[in-house]
């Protein structure tokens, strides 16, 4: 970014990348679409560590255009694609279902195959993927690295969920026409408890074996911080490392500049010291 003062940021468009959309076909046949970011100079002989980017919601998606916390990544050598596993809106009803009370499962399993995807590209280092997302991003994050925990080199989890059934049992009553539609979704706590331990990372996470950051807010009202001191917790019991960044004075996203700004540069110092390095 070039400044011209310090009200009037102008973006140097030749510091940008064009976002592109890729898709892959997973196991089972569906195809999982995505938008992708490449590094100017990842080549087939230079080629360049990356990360599968994992939007929120569930029901999100991720679309083109310019963000902050991905060109960033991408100003400091590292690829990322941005999946629209199944359960992402807009594509239809039937792809939107296609998750419904299976979170945890099938749009993990197609996160893990968006991996597989960018290792089979020539411009970016095999053994060298990721995997990063915020919110419910961050829990597939977590599920990752906890129940697939040979298929990313790294994790970042930013307020993710990791307790599901502290998190669908503390919906607040002013957040009733939200947690009506998460029922719909996840399942019913009253009914669904089994399967919402199963798919917790935080009562597996003896099975994670890779490093990890995790980043909270303090003030959190979706995704309480406790959901990730005790991960962290119990990674770190385990003999694995863990960088942990919380914000005292944020909440379930970051609002002050300041904050932003340093979250991005724990991403990129995290990386750097965990991917990108043999």
């Amino acid at each position: 970014v070039r400044l011209t003062n310090a009200l009037n940021p102008i973006i140097n468009e030749s510091n940008l990348v064009t976002a592109t959309v890729e898709r892959f076909e997973a196991s089972d046949g569906t195809i999982i679409p995505g938008i992708m970011y490449k590094p100017k100079q990842a080549s087939a002989e230079q080629p360049v560590p990356a990360l599968v980017f994992v939007h929120g919601g569930p029901g999100g998606q991720s679309t083109r255009g310019y963000r902050a916390l991905i060109q960033h990544l991408v100003n400091n050598g590292y690829g990322v694609y941005a999946a629209n596993n199944r359960g992402s809106s807009g594509y239809g009803k039937t792809f939107f279902h296609m998750d419904d009370k299976r979170h945890g499962q099938e749009d993990l399993r197609d996160i893990v195959e968006a991996g597989h995807f960018l290792r089979s590209l020539d411009w970016v280092d095999d053994e060298k993927v990721g995997v990063m997302g915020g919110s419910y991003g961050g829990y597939i994050t977590a599920a990752a690295m906890t129940f697939y925990p040979d298929e990313f080199e790294v994790g970042i989890n930013v307020f993710g969920v990791t307790n599901w059934l502290r998190t669908l049992s503390s919906i607040p009553e002013w957040w009733a026409s939200f947690r009506e539609s998460l029922y719909d979704e996840m399942g019913d706590p009253a009914t669904d408890s089994e399967r919402h331990k199963a798919i917790s990372p935080l009562f597996h996470a003896e099975k994670v074996t890779r490093p990890m950051l995790v980043v909270q807010g303090a003030n959190d009202p979706r995704v309480l911080q406790v959901e990730s001191d005790e991960l962290v917790q119990a990674i770190r019991d385990n003999g694995v490392y863990v960088d942990y960044v919380l914000f005292p004075d944020e909440g379930h996203g970051f609002l002050r500049k300041e904050n932003r700004i340093k979250a991005s540069e724990a991403y990129i110092n995290f990386l750097d010291n965990y991917l990108k390095k043999p």
